[in-house]
Parts: C-alpha cells; structure tokens; sequence
C-alpha cells in the first residue's frame, strides 16, 4: 500500500534515453551507469564468475599485496648492465621495453634506438651496418622485465649502459634501471645521433663512476621515504619528478665532494643532474620494479604485477601466472602535442615506465600532481578523478603514497585483474609521447588506458591453472 501512496521512482539500466523518456512526461527516473562485466564478452564474463569470490584468489591475492607493501626498495648500487647481467657477458644482448617482438616488428623509436645502442657499443660504424646487424640475428633482444630490469619509452640497455641497482632488502630481490638522459634527442625515443652517442659515452665514463662513488659513499639510499615526500610535493614520480630529482640531488652532492674524482668530473656531473627534473625516473622505475617483483609468484594471485608496452603491444603479468604474458594492441594515447605535431605522427604507447602506475604512483597518484595537467591534459579535477577511480580496481591502497588532495589518504595500489574485467575501468597511465619515426624524439604527452583484452585473457589463464589445481 505504501508503493501507490506516492509517486513512482524509475531506476533506468542501460540507454540513458529510456530515462529522457520517463522524465519528460513529468515522471522521476534515476540513470545507473551500469553495463554488464567484460563489457559482455560472454566468455570472459564466465572466467571471471568463477573466480569470483573464491577464497582461494582472496587469499593469495592478500598475500601477493602485504609482500607488495612491505618491500622497502634500496639504492644499493651502480653497475654497468654486463658485471650483472650474466647474459650479456657472453652474448650480444640488448634488452628492450615491452613485452617480446622480434626487431623486424618493432616500432620506429625502438628500431633507432637498438640502432643506437649497437652504434654506442661499437658493434657497427655507420647506421646503415647498424641496421644490418640487427637484422642478420646475430644480436638477440630480450623484455627488460625478463632479467628484473626497467627502460623508459624504447627501454634498450645493451652491455655498456650503467644501471642502477635497487634492493628491496625486504626479500632480497633486486631491480634494475638505466640512467635517465634528459630531454630533447635522446637514445629512449629513438635518436641515436653523434650527440646522442656523445652523451652516452660520458655518461658511461664520467657519470657512471661519479655515481657509483657517491652511492657506495653514502652506503645506499632508501627510495620509499623519497618517493612518498616526493608526492607531498606536488610529483607523482612518473611524468613529474622536480622534486624526487631534487631529494636525491640534495643526497648525491654532498657525497660526490667527499669523493676523491676530479674536480670538473664532480661539476659535470652536478650539472648534469641538476638540468635533468626527470633525472629520478628511473630510480622511480626500478624501486616500482623491486616492491611488485616481491608479489610475484604467488599462485592463484589476481594482482599484477607488470603493465608495460612496446610500441606495438601492450603487455601485463599476473603474480598467479608467473612470467606469462597477456598480450593486446597497445592504446593511442590523448593529450597535448608539441606545435607542428598531432595524432597521426605519434608512435603507439611505448614503455616500461607504466610499472609506477602499477605500484600506485604515475597516473594512479595524480592527485598529488595537480601541476602535472600542463603537460599531459585535462584540469586538476580530472588528476585527482583519476585517482578515486583507480580505487575501485586495487585491492587497496599504499598508506606510504599519501596524496594530499585526498586528505591524505594512500594512493591505489595493487591491481586486481579481476575488479578491471569486472567493473570495465581500465588501468590510468600517463605517458610521454614518441614521435613514430626514429629520431624525432618526443612530440607531447598525455593520458592512456591499458586495454581490456590484456586482462580478459590473464583472468582466463588464471582460472585455468585454478581448474588444473
């Protein structure tokens, strides 16, 4: 009786225009922006029923997450790639972004930037005998995430390039990065030039042991607490990194003058680092790298830990699949382009450095970014929009990542393959973008999304080991 004592309320599911209807014959409905999981892919909708709830998944899932949270990630050392990359010692190996493609597949910034690294080893003397040699299968290429490592955009380390070495002295497991290179024509977008060369070089010769020196002087320096005051302060350590760059500078210096080096390698050094904001990056990369490499591994687990593009595809892992790979064509990638540039001159989305999105910085702490809008897109609503609706697809939240525009609370962490099928909101990642030839270097940067197909097909491989178990 109460029902027909008051004017009826319509909840509308699907077409919006079925409520337009209703309101305007003086009627009340309510839109819910529902739509069915997978996006009714039926198939995928039917992994991902079965895995649902299952306290299997909800336990491992608890497990991969506190191992996550509880690594503490170390600077511990500085090492070029061959001294700890067995491999590399005994092949010519050169490793890359991304999930695995062979050279004759991949994409303009990674093809000139492999060109330039065999050119910085000395294995060829001109482009052209460059390109050949990687062509002719005498040089084998490898993900970086294959031997714990990390590259921004093209992500190529060859057995020359100087690495940092991170611990998460938690576990013991370690992460590697190569050193970051500035902007402008550098090696990660595919330059590979005499300048680029040049560079390279000293950096091998003249930054790598001023590094080393300082590190081993200081005895290691904990990236935790820099990346969490690095987000009070307006970083969200992916595109934005003035002040995570600038907390290490404040660490590095005083232990470089302690050092016995020359003078002007000291000051070249100082001023490489303190013209380079993004000079924290890859540190950023290889800390993310350390905490979700202690997460994987554990069966039955939904979170992933590896999101990560090659400019062709775009790949993740899961910590309950092990080292396989789920693959789908990687997202174009919407944001500002430099004057003279637009859409149709971008590379697809290209590198290792989406790993800080999935340890819940990047995209996933924008909010702590509001600056970071100039240069990717949108308004300072849209950053921290960005970051309650990662919620939504993480098992938690990291309460070390404090953004303050959502008083205070942890950024989102962990992503659970089966809360993005289920719910269709796809993993944020902001990202720099690549011009698709090589050598152009970067035209803009903005705002992707990892796609659907990536995780349709991992909750599938994972409900399958489940079944076998």
């Amino acid at each position: 009786m109460h029902l027909l004592s008051r004017e009826p309320e319509v909840l509308n599911l699907g077409l919006a225009s079925f409520a337009d209807d209703i309101i305007s014959a003086g009627a009340t409905a309510h839109q819910l922006n529902w739509h069915p999981p997978a996006n009714g892919d039926a198939a995928a909708g039917w992994q991902l029923a079965k895995l649902m709830g299952d306290d299997r998944v909800t336990e491992a899932n608890k497990i991969a997450f506190d191992r996550y949270l509880s690594a503490q990630p170390r600077l511990v050392d500085v090492a070029l790639a061959s001294d700890v990359i067995d491999d590399m010692a005994t092949t010519r190996l050169i490793l890359h972004a991304g999930p695995p493609i062979a050279f004759a597949d991949m994409c303009g910034p990674m093809r000139g930037a492999i060109t330039g690294a065999i050119l910085y080893e000395g294995w060829a003397a001109s482009e052209e005998e460059a390109l050949a040699l990687a062509d002719s299968g005498e040089i084998r290429f490898a993900p970086c995430h294959h031997y714990g490592a990390v590259g921004p955009m093209a992500g190529v380390i060859s057995p020359s390039s100087p690495l940092w070495q991170v611990e998460n002295v938690t576990s013991g497991n370690r992460a590697y990065s190569n050193f970051n290179e500035g902007l402008g024509k550098v090696l990660r977008f595919g330059a590979n030039g005499p300048e680029v060369i040049e560079r390279l070089r000293w950096m091998r010769d003249e930054l790598f042991p001023a590094m080393r020196g300082a590190v081993r002087h200081i005895g290691g320096i904990d990236l935790k607490p820099i990346m969490a005051q690095a987000l009070l302060m307006g970083d969200e350590i992916h595109n934005r990194n003035a002040a995570a760059t600038g907390l290490l500078f404040k660490q590095l210096v005083p232990a470089l003058l302690a050092t016995d080096l020359p003078t002007g390698q000291v000051q070249r050094s100082i001023d490489f680092i303190a013209g380079n904001d993004h000079f924290f990056l890859n540190l950023s990369m290889a800390a993310s790298k350390a905490m979700l490499d202690a997460a994987t591994g554990v069966p039955g687990s939904s979170m992933v830990t590896v999101m990560a593009r090659n400019g062709i595809n775009f790949g993740i892992r899961l910590s309950g699949t092990g080292d396989q790979w789920f693959q789908a064509p990687a997202n174009p990638i919407d944001g500002l382009f430099f004057p003279g540039y637009g859409i149709d001159d971008a590379a697809p989305d290209l590198g290792d450095s989406a790993i800080t999105e999935t340890a819940g910085v990047g995209g996933f702490a924008m909010a702590a970014a509001p600056a970071i809008v100039q240069f990717v897109g949108g308004t300072p609503a849209d950053a921290t929009a960005h970051s309650r609706r990662m919620r939504t697809i993480t098992l938690g939240t990291n309460p070390v990542f404090s953004l303050p525009a959502l008083d205070f609370a942890g950024s989102a962490a962990g992503i659970d393959a089966l809360a993005v099928l289920d719910s269709g909101t796809l993993p944020v990642i902001n990202s720099g973008i690549a011009h698709r030839k090589a050598g152009v270097g970067q035209i803009g940067a903005g705002i992707t999304s990892a796609p659907q197909a990536c995780f349709a097909e991992a909750v599938a491989a994972l409900a399958e080991n489940l079944t076998n178990d």
